[in-house]
């Protein structure tokens, strides 16, 4: 409205200051209160603006006042509207001003370069007005892709953490029920149990260790796990023989140089294998194989039938496996878990030597 008041009074202004007789003026008053229209109906702008300057015409006065007017609206109709409408809206004004300056036989340049000039910004604005509001919706794109990758990346932590936790729990866990469910049948045998109960004492401690390393890791930026070594399959080769598993483990090929990843998806491999033979097959015979091939490396846990009904029959998640083969799967690998002839189960996995990289 002020806009509108303002240009009202510039056009009624100069229009008397020029010689413009009354017609003239409120011709020029109107074509200055168009200019409030331009905002919400800008196509009804600039024809009432139009028609100001046909209303003018006969007056045969070249008005700087009312060429400044024209410019104005030739500016905003290039804002306001598409590239051609706003081109015709800029001729149009032209040649309506153009009737004045011929009925006042001027030269008509000084207009046509003003009013070009107007529409000439006009556009120059309107295509800034459309960068600016790509690049806010590019930029709102990239905020939703940013919170959607945050989320992501918690939820591939929450699944991370949660296998490192079944990793360190369930073989502990598994160890000491099968032990304490072996010192309940030989409490009457004092050596027996007390090796039993050693063993109980021994996984829980090792769990206890495990789930200080991994709450170091978690807890602190800096921290550094331990680099992964096939040793580590002894160990737990060892502690699963210690807790009463019958197991024998083989190591075959050559078994330097192997990258990190399949390292430690191999000691994965193994301790989820021992962990479910304690599970579910208790007093069966387990064969353990890590065998460095030329261009993989061959990790194989392999249980006959379990004897009598497991102690933990129902006890698993299925999540195990489903973590496991993910970190197989991380280092390029492939998983393999069913039964084997004779009733048994086998859990293996293929591991790379080197894992291609996409170009």
């Amino acid at each position: 409205m002020l806009v509108a008041l303002a240009a009202a009074l510039l056009g009624a202004a100069g229009g008397m200051a020029e010689g413009l007789d009354v017609p003239g003026t409120l011709a020029a008053a109107v074509l200055g209160a168009a200019l409030g229209l331009t905002f919400s109906r800008p196509r009804a702008a600039w024809l009432v603006a139009v028609a100001a300057l046909a209303a003018i015409a006969p007056s045969g006065v070249d008005s700087l006042a009312v060429t400044l007017l024209a410019a104005a609206h030739a500016l905003c109709a290039a804002r306001a509207e598409p590239r051609w409408i706003g081109a015709v809206a800029a001729l149009a004004l032209i040649g309506a001003a153009e009737l004045s300056v011929a009925v006042a036989h001027g030269a008509g340049v000084p207009t046509i370069l003003v009013i070009g000039s107007g529409w000439g910004v006009g556009l120059v604005l309107r295509e800034r007005d459309q960068v600016a509001a790509s690049l806010a919706e590019r930029a709102r794109e990239l905020e939703e892709e940013r919170e959607a990758h945050a989320a992501l990346s918690v939820r591939y932590e929450r699944a991370r953490i949660a296998a490192e936790l079944h990793d360190i729990v369930a073989h502990a866990i598994s160890v000491m029920v099968v032990q304490a469910a072996a010192g309940q049948r030989l409490a009457r045998d004092p050596g027996l149990t007390a090796e039993t109960f050693a063993a109980i004492a021994g996984a829980a401690r090792q769990a206890e260790e495990d789930m200080g390393r991994l709450a170091e890791l978690l807890g602190e930026d800096g921290a550094l796990a331990a680099a992964p070594d096939l040793a580590l399959v002894e160990q737990l080769v060892a502690r699963a023989a210690g807790g009463g598993l019958a197991v024998t483990l083989r190591l075959e090929g050559e078994r330097e140089g192997l990258p990190a990843p399949a390292v430690q998806a191999a000691c994965h491999v193994v301790q989820e294998g021992l962990t479910n033979a304690l599970r579910y097959a208790a007093g069966a015979e387990v064969d353990v194989l890590v065998r460095g091939e030329r261009d993989a490396l061959v990790v194989s846990v392999e249980n006959a039938p379990a004897s009598h009904d497991p102690d933990l029959a129902g006890v698993g998640t299925g999540t195990g496996l489903q973590g496991l083969r993910e970190r197989v799967g991380a280092a390029g690998g492939v998983l393999e878990a069913g039964p084997v002839a004779g009733g048994g189960w086998r859990l293996g996995a293929r591991l790379p030597r080197r894992v291609a990289v996409p170009a």
